[in-house]
């Protein structure tokens, strides 16, 4: 079970820590599995696996695409093969070999997409992914994950090992927010209630999850009672949660480092729509853009991804009531 942080704002360990840390671990209990990296050892902290253990890394170069066909090819023979690039070059530059050597042919690969969206910061728009969960939630069977703290990431990462298939979790590689307590474990296809509240609901993941959670506690000062879930599982989505949440709620609002069309946003809408729920409802993300060049907090705004931009959203929808 997962427990949340009374003092969720301040600064967690870095993912990329994190994610090296964790493998090695995993690699000391299992056998089977190895790192692939596209050529960002250094960014990622992989190069310290390369050097701890040098049997169990492969350097594929700025070959993604090449990568996970390697991937795929290990999988075919036993291995339980983790992947490292950025997200856009993770799922879009390589969703082919992802799509039809890894899931078509049943074979797993588990694959980290890093600096999604706004986190890209000064590696600019080819860098930038607004895109990645829309692509990979078209993959049947696909896992789809958006980790909102350093703890939920190490647990994604654990779990995808236990699995077979095509695993993608997008999160950054320097520090996140501490949202939850070390030890909390989690279930994938089970959102998180973060913040229990009877006006509004926001369903948010990843990044976003300590932004949405400022938005709900600045509310609170107006008597307004703002919900909030972590839907860090976005493929398997929680329909059950979401459903039982939204009754009775006066707007629901999902808010997503990604743009508003194929992501989270789009799986809640689609939930709405199937169940002929009648709801004011705002899917809050990036609309029609690329991206750009700029620090990880000046993009935020420019993308109106803020605690601010939320609040905004959420008092525009409750003026329809």
């Amino acid at each position: 079970m997962y427990t949340v942080n009374k003092n969720w704002s301040r600064a967690g360990n870095a993912y990329r820590d994190v994610f090296v840390n964790t493998l090695l671990a995993m690699m000391d209990e299992n056998k089977r599995i190895m790192m692939l990296e596209a050529d960002l050892g250094g960014a990622s902290g992989t190069l310290k696996i390369r050097d701890t253990k040098p049997d169990r890394f492969v350097e594929c170069g700025i070959s993604e695409a090449d990568m996970m066909g390697v991937a795929a090819g290990m999988s075919s023979e036993g291995i339980i093969p983790f992947t490292h690039t950025f997200g856009p070059f993770a799922t879009r530059r390589a969703f082919d070999q992802v799509y039809m050597s890894g899931a078509y042919a049943r074979n797993t690969i588990n694959i980290w997409g890093s600096d999604p969206g706004f986190t890209a910061g000064a590696n600019g728009g080819t860098h930038t992914t607004w895109e990645d969960v829309a692509l990979m939630r078209t993959i049947p069977g696909a896992i789809v994950c958006d980790a909102a703290d350093s703890v939920q990431f190490a647990w994604i990462l654990r779990e995808f090992a236990k699995h077979d298939g095509i695993h993608y979790v997008r999160a950054g590689r320097k520090n996140s927010w501490s949202v939850y307590a070390e030890g909390s474990t989690f279930e994938f296809g089970r959102g998180n209630i973060v913040r229990s509240g009877s006006d509004v609901l926001v369903v948010t993941a990843g990044q976003l999850v300590k932004d949405a959670l400022d938005t709900a506690a600045s509310f609170e000062k107006d008597g307004i009672s703002v919900e909030v879930i972590d839907m860090f599982c976005i493929k398997p989505l929680d329909v059950e949660l979401l459903l039982s949440e939204i009754s009775g709620k006066k707007a629901v609002v999902t808010f997503e480092n990604h743009g508003v069309i194929g992501g989270l946003g789009s799986a809640v809408a689609e939930t709405i729509a199937e169940a002929g729920i009648s709801v004011p409802f705002k899917r809050h993300g990036v609309v029609e853009r690329f991206g750009q060049v700029g620090t990880p907090d000046w993009l935020q705004a420019e993308f109106h991804l803020t605690a601010t931009d939320l609040e905004k959203t959420i008092r525009s929808l409750l003026t329809l009531q």
